[in-house]
């Protein structure tokens, strides 16, 4: 009977059974992440669909870069008046020393002479402030002590006040630098976004894509000017917006780079911005300030030296420049070129003045 029975099987080692466990383990981890991954991996986007997103992350890219350009404008408005206000203080603050120095000689003078009075009582008060609060410290003083210690009084009041204004004024601008933190955090983001779809193209799919002229706006109104049209040269009259259309002419080939007016790179605005500026015409900063600066004309009536904004949000602008023409600083990894005023939907033009 005993050779019927099965044999008996020595147990695993401790040893052997932790390591045939962690082995069994891991070939099991191993099987669901190539599952998972199998089941999970997305399809390679087709060059329309990575085409179609990149368009999208850099315009949203855009409009927050116009908003970065407005908000570092208010920015650096809050940074001149703060530096106004802090030299404005430290002028006031020399005439306050001065009034206090010439106090304080009139009363060393009242203690030699046997006499301390009420000025010498102020130079040594350990807060002047408190001690002119007195309202009848004016009427008590004589008529030489009162005009100096009026001086002091006045000064410290503008001194004051001053000191308040600037504080304010530190406060709105750290509130605008965390804004602009804000909007730049979001460019960032888009644009990286942006950067790794393209990675999934191929070289020659990314060339392209760079090359490419923006899809044409479905809503484009078939009365515009014809884009077919060779580029005009620049005109030559010698006027405010041929100066402009020829500043526009040489930034041509020149990078884009967000936030940039010039020389080297440019955005869309800081592009019409520094062109108009060549030409002795101050224009705001972004595209939403722009439209709004000179006159409005409609898309028959358009002009060389025309600004032209695009998109719903009016967060593109470039310059025309005849012929369904314009010059702009299209977008991240492009550069300053031409392009038809028919490639990205219309949201209306203005003349500068």
């Amino acid at each position: 009977m005993a050779s019927h029975r099965k044999p008996r099987q020595r147990p695993l080692s401790g040893g052997t059974a932790r390591t045939t466990a962690a082995t069994l383990a891991l070939a099991g981890a191993a099987t669901a992440t190539a599952f998972e991954g199998t089941s999970q991996a997305d399809p390679r986007p087709t060059p329309s669909q990575v085409k179609s997103e990149v368009d999208r992350l850099y315009e949203e890219a855009e409009a927050a870069t116009e908003q970065y350009n407005g908000a570092k404008e208010k920015a650096d408005e809050a940074e001149r008046a703060l530096t106004g206000l802090r030299e404005e203080t430290a002028r006031k603050t020399d005439q306050l020393n001065t009034a206090r120095s010439a106090l304080g000689t009139l009363a060393a003078s009242q203690y030699r002479s046997g006499s301390l009075g009420t000025a010498v009582q102020l130079a040594l008060a350990a807060d002047p402030q408190e001690y002119l609060s007195q309202a009848s410290f004016i009427t008590r003083a004589g008529d030489r002590n009162a005009a100096g210690i009026s001086t002091v009084r006045r000064r410290l009041d503008e001194v004051g006040k001053l000191r308040d204004q600037a504080a304010g004024q530190l406060a709105d601008l750290r509130s605008k630098q965390d804004e602009i933190a804000a909007h730049k955090a979001v460019i960032e983001d888009k644009l990286a976004a942006a950067k790794r779809l393209l990675a999934k193209l191929t070289a020659e799919e990314r060339a392209a894509y760079e090359a490419e002229t923006p899809a044409a706006s479905p809503s484009a109104s078939s009365a515009a000017p014809t884009s077919s049209s060779p580029p005009p040269p620049p005109p030559s009259d010698g006027s405010r917006a041929a100066r402009a259309v020829a500043f526009a002419h040489g930034a041509i080939g020149k990078p884009y780079v967000w936030g940039a007016t010039g020389p080297g790179s440019f955005d869309c605005s800081g592009l019409t911005q520094a062109a108009w500026r060549s030409a002795g015409v101050s224009l705001p900063r972004t595209t939403y300030t722009q439209i709004n600066a000179g006159r409005r004309v409609s898309r028959d009536q358009l002009a060389p030296g025309d600004l032209v904004f695009f998109y719903s949000g009016v967060t593109h602008v470039g310059l025309y420049i005849g012929n369904g023409q314009m010059i702009h600083a299209p977008r991240p990894g492009s550069t300053v070129r031409l392009a038809p005023v028919d490639s990205m939907p219309w949201a209306g033009a203005s003349r500068p003045a």
